[in-house]
């Protein structure tokens, strides 16, 4: 706001009514000048209550006036209820020095905010690389964030990332997606009904969304709500003149620090009593980083860390063939490369390969155990590099255990790997990825069969994630699901049709438990076109059996049948009457699916006729024949035979039981309750829906779970067990709710 707060107005006129100047107020009241600055202009809205008593005593309040006084500090609104407040500004950078004008021009736009008919208020904050547009936009975000009950949404839209992987908005809708509560099972399939829904969203909601590193135009406006009531923060590189020409944004050209600025950033960064002691290099410093904020943190770090005099940096910046080139908008990349060498050459032999190393990771970030892994080194000695890069400023420790970089870093670093390191060390890390989920695949659901695709031996010096049990697993793959599929994507891309295939394998699991329809349909799409260079007739068909079910799940019936009836042929030509009896259970699911419970029964009972013909099964073969039985079992109790059901399911049971498998034991169990339910024998329903939910909860089966208390509910309202029903059914209702929310 132009005028600054309620409180921040009071201040002011207090002030003045003294005859005060900031200085001689702050003075007073043992702040700095630019609190104070900060309170009138509305910047600071609810200082701290200590302050305020500072400030009615410095201008003599008393009794009611004083109390009036600081009754205008504004509280924070609360947040509407119905509505998952979003919050995901990243940290403020400290210390944040300067930009007085280009925060007031922001403070501005607050002031016409909402007042357009239809759209949202755009402001595009362009400059050079390395200006601190990112700092600047998440500085005044986190000022005005109260300004915003709705929430705040952030996304790094990787315009200019190093390694050219531009975030496609379709991705960054999904983000956001996911952090207003949708779930999962609940997003469109198509990137247009997705961009819909986030803006059904938003739509009426007062929301500051963030739209940081955006490439152009184009990337921006699948990604702007319609609300008048939200305002959109973009940075770019670019100065998106065709947003400014066709959506009515705000232009925000950031330019270089002042030198009173830039000298303060480096007082800050340095502190006072070395910046004093070598006073006489600090102009030289000042001049040749040119007013670059990202040049001069960096030139800070690098004295930091290397200890050297002030004098000596001052002379390398000034002796650097590039330094010139820092003024250049149009050659961002090679302005920053000088600026990173003299960093990159303090650093120790190991670390310095890390950092080469690290520009190579197709994800976001990596973990310590994947950074050894990248290194071909032990982990130990890998921490110890990371925090040598991240004092270093080379890296940042963004979360707990997992390091980042920025983009211009990833792309110097990138440059310095030769190719023969390169190739070798993202061949560690795929390995590392590949194992790993493979291994916490076991651990989600030990009674899989052997993979199809074999795993070779680890590289040297490659070690895997230590996951204790099935929750560490699904946490570990939780923590990793981002990353991972960029592995596969790179893997993919590579040719490494093996890494492809088995990271599609390692993650199916957890797609389908966990409601990720959209992410298995990608993988197993690669896997797919991995198992056909492998030219293994039984990968091919395995691999077609799980795209079509991803379809399935995807809600893409056609492209099911067509992939399903790809695997049967498949199966069919090398004898594999297991994976033909697997796919028509697959067909049979797609069959209820679309309404049709007599198809779905008949694929049913040719899996089961498929089966029952064989003998010598094996432990594949009897959890097949096991689901076959159940199947079959379900549909009948759904066409209304439950006494046949009855039979069928108990058969299924009995071999479930046998081989240890509790997922297909619950999945039994449901079905012999839902058979018990409709032969009125209510005890008998209830004692199966309880045994199979708690197997449900036990395996993270929340959706299976919430499905089995319903039923239960049902179960206890047709027996007269009124309480016990609203119980089971509020459970259910709960789940649901979690689910919904993401």
């Amino acid at each position: 706001m132009t005028g600054g707060s309620t409180f921040g107005l009071a201040v002011r006129a207090h002030r003045r009514r003294l005859g005060l100047s900031q200085e001689d107020l702050a003075e007073r009241i043992g702040v700095s000048t630019s609190t104070i600055g900060k309170v009138e202009s509305g910047r600071i809205r609810h200082p701290r209550p200590v302050t305020m008593r500072l400030l009615a005593d410095a201008f003599g309040l008393a009794g009611e006036a004083r109390d009036t006084f600081c009754q205008t500090a504004e509280a924070p609104p609360d947040p509407p209820s119905g509505f998952p407040v979003v919050a995901q500004l990243p940290s403020d950078v400290y210390p944040f020095t300067g930009r007085a004008a280009e925060l007031a021009r922001l403070d501005a736009l607050l002031a016409v905010a909402g007042e357009r008919p239809t759209v949202a208020l755009i402001s595009a904050l362009s400059g050079m690389a390395g200006i601190g547009k990112t700092a600047l936009a998440v500085h005044w975000a986190r000022q005005v964030s109260d300004q915003f009950p709705d929430g705040q949404l952030y996304v790094n839209l990787r315009g200019f990332d190093p390694s050219g992987r531009v975030m496609d908005p379709a991705d960054a809708i999904r983000g956001f997606l996911d952090a207003l509560g949708v779930a999962p099972n609940r997003i469109p399939a198509g990137a247009d009904a997705q961009a819909a829904r986030y803006r059904s969203l938003l739509a009426g909601k007062r929301v500051l969304v963030v739209l940081d590193n955006a490439r152009d135009a184009e990337q921006v406006r699948p990604l702007l709500p319609a609300s008048p009531a939200a305002l959109v923060l973009v940075t770019s590189r670019n100065q998106l003149t065709g947003l400014l020409a066709t959506d009515g944004a705000h232009p925000l050209q950031l330019g270089v620090l002042s030198p009173a600025e830039s000298r303060e950033l480096l007082h800050e960064r340095l502190g006072d009593d070395r910046a004093a002691a070598e006073a006489g290099a600090v102009p030289d410093i000042v001049s040749a980083c040119a007013g670059l904020p990202l040049a001069l943190s960096i030139a800070a770090a690098r004295a930091q860390q290397s200890g050297f005099p002030l004098a000596a940096l001052a002379a390398d910046l000034n002796e650097a063939s590039h330094r010139l080139d820092v003024l250049d908008a149009g050659d961002p990349l090679s302005d920053v490369r000088s600026i990173f060498s003299w960093s990159y050459a303090s650093l120790t032999p190991p670390a310095a390969r890390l950092f080469r190393l690290l520009g190579l990771i197709p994800g976001a970030d990596l973990s310590t155990v994947a950074a050894a892994a990248l290194a071909g080194a032990p982990v130990a000695g890998t921490r110890r590099m990371l925090t040598e890069l991240t004092r270093a400023n080379l890296a940042s420790e963004h979360r707990p255990g997992r390091y980042t970089q920025h983009d211009l870093l990833r792309a110097y670093a990138e440059e310095l790997a030769s190719p023969d390191e390169a190739g070798a060390a993202s061949a560690r890390l795929v390995a590392h990825y590949v194992h790993t989920t493979c291994a916490a695949n076991r651990l989600v659901y030990p009674n899989l069969g052997p993979i199809a695709v074999p795993l070779e031996p680890l590289p040297p010096g490659v070690e895997i994630d230590q996951i204790a049990d099935q929750q560490a697993a699904l946490a570990w793959l939780t923590a990793e699901h981002a990353n991972l599929l960029a592995a596969a994507a790179y893997a993919a891309a590579a040719g490494q049709h093996a890494f492809t295939w088995q990271l599609a394998w390692g993650l199916d699991t957890f797609h389908y438990r966990q409601g990720h329809p959209h992410d298995q349909l990608t993988t197993w799409h690669a896997a797919v076109a991995a198992a056909e260079h492998l030219k293994i007739t039984h990968v091919s068909a395995y691999s077609h059996r799980r795209l079509g079910e991803a379809y399935r799940r995807a809600g893409r019936p056609a492209e099911a049948s067509d992939q399903a009836r790809t695997s049967l042929l498949l199966f069919n030509d090398i004898g594999d009457w297991r994976g033909e009896a697997g796919v028509h259970l697959d067909l049979s699911m797609l069959a209820e699916q679309q309404g049709d419970l007599e198809a779905a029964l008949e694929h049913a009972e040719r899996s089961l006729a498929i089966m029952s013909d064989q003998s010598g099964l094996g432990e594949q073969g009897e959890r097949t024949l096991a689901r076959a039985l159940n199947t079959v079992g379900w549909f009948s109790a759904l066409l209304g035979d439950h006494v046949a059901a009855l039979d069928f399911c108990e058969k299924a049971l009995a071999i479930n039981i046998g081989l240890g498998d509790d997922e297909s034991i619950a999945a039994t169990l449901d079905s012999l309750g839902y058979a018990h339910q409709h032969l009125r024998d209510h005890g008998q329903a209830v004692d199966c829906y309880q045994r199979a939910i708690e197997i449900f909860h036990r395996l993270g089966h929340a959706a299976m779970t919430a499905d089995a208390l319903k039923r239960l509910g049902d179960t206890y309202h047709e027996a007269g067990q009124a309480d016990a029903a609203r119980d089971a059914w509020s459970r259910a209702r709960d789940i649901r709710t979690k689910l919904e929310r993401g």
